[in-house]
């Protein structure tokens, strides 16, 4: 019977516990049928390749559905349009020498052009081999014609004059045969503008996780250490003083942010002298953006938190608000997506973070080149500060 009591109690606290039986019935239904459209959309993915002083035969090889060609003068250098350009791959031809540059910041965009210029190097060879093949047939045609005729011959001069006409005859043979062309062979030289040819997805995708776990931890401990402060009666007898409510936030903000800071320091360092991370771009920037994202966190933590009565329900708004941001994050390549989910991913601080972290990483974007994106997640931790201030009203009670 106790047993049965027991089972009743915790059947009662659920049902009454709305968020947590939203959080157990419809926040797997809802990433589930996010990452169905994700995945979905991205099937198609196609790569653009730079092409300069490239044959006519191998372009038209190369080309497929999963490929997209564009076209540029001798002199244009490969880094260059690789970077303002935002190409996957860029293939110069000297001879019968190709040097393909690859961007290598989504490795597969690297493997699409891969497997574009190796199928179109195989469809040339075994055009070559075709030709070869029809050459050799019509040598052979020629030379058994040639053969009949000769023999036919020989049968009427060894009819009239004997013996005579067996040197002219092997003479005859020999001059039918064909000379055939080569194939043109070429050799490929590759180079990374980010990473290597050893790259993995962990190694390109790295910038991205930086600022996704420095997000993720600095909003779960800023949103609990509120949420203890406010449960404890802490933050009631705050504003029971004549101190104000912009001067309470200012303050959590100044002190979070401060370990925010020294995370982020760790976190980075981290990953540059254990992981050795390749940066084309400046270290201090990869800082300031990992920086402004925790910042972004850290107000939207505190703001979430006045939501919370518990450390458990705090923990009910991960699935909703921190796990469609991965996706949106650039792990999976936005523009690739339907429209309607490209809409859907502006409104979220770790789309402008993610994308931000890897213009700086792969390409080598200076502080002018994600000035927008900075000026976003710094609209972000104004916007959320200005309502944690507004918000924090309610639980004045004097």
């Amino acid at each position: 019977m106790r047993v049965i009591a027991i089972f009743k109690r915790v059947i009662r606290q659920m049902l009454r516990d709305k968020r947590t039986l939203a959080l157990m019935f419809v926040a797997p239904l809802f990433i589930l049928s996010l990452m169905y459209f994700l995945f979905n959309t991205n099937s198609d993915s196609v790569a653009q390749i730079g092409v300069s002083n490239v044959d006519t035969s191998l372009v038209k090889a190369v080309k497929n559905k999963h490929v997209k060609l564009h076209h540029y003068a001798k002199t244009t250098t490969a880094k260059t349009a690789v970077r303002e350009d935002n190409l996957a791959a860029f293939i110069q031809q000297k001879s019968g020498k190709l040097t393909v540059t690859y961007q290598n910041s989504q490795p597969s965009d690297s493997a699409l052009v891969r497997q574009a210029l190796q199928g179109g190097l195989t469809k040339l060879r075994v055009q070559a081999l075709v030709a070869a093949t029809k050459a050799q047939k019509q040598a052979l045609t020629a030379q058994a014609k040639a053969l009949k005729t000769v023999m036919a011959q020989q049968k009427q001069v060894m009819a009239a004059q004997g013996q005579r006409a067996t040197s002219t005859t092997s003479t005859t043979t020999t001059s039918s045969t064909a000379k055939l062309k080569a194939p043109k062979t070429y050799t490929v030289t590759s180079h990374y503008l980010y990473g290597s040819a050893d790259s993995t997805f962990f190694d390109t995708f790295l910038p991205i996780l930086l600022g996704f776990f420095v997000f993720f931890f600095v909003f779960l401990i800023s949103g609990i250490s509120l949420l203890n402060e406010r449960t404890t009666g802490t933050l009631t007898r705050l504003l029971a003083t004549p101190i104000r409510r912009g001067e309470i936030i200012s303050g959590y903000l100044l002190g979070y942010g401060l370990f925010a800071l020294v995370q982020t320091l760790i976190t980075v360092t981290f990953a540059l002298t254990v992981f050795k991370i390749h940066m084309l771009g400046s270290v201090w920037l990869i800082l300031l953006i990992n920086f402004l994202l925790a910042l972004v966190a850290l107000s939207m933590g505190i703001f979430v938190s006045t939501f919370a009565n518990s450390e458990f329900q705090m923990m009910q708004f991960i699935p909703i608000l921190i796990v469609p941001q991965v996706f949106f994050s650039g792990l999976i390549p936005v523009d690739q997506m339907a429209t309607w989910l490209q809409w859907i991913a502006h409104i979220f601080p770790l789309y402008y973070g993610g994308n931000a972290l890897m213009n700086v990483a792969t390409r080598g974007v200076t502080l002018s080149g994600v000035a927008g994106e900075l000026g976003i997640l710094l609209g972000f931790t104004v916007l959320f500060t200005i309502l944690n201030i507004v918000g924090m009203k309610r639980y004045r009670r004097v």
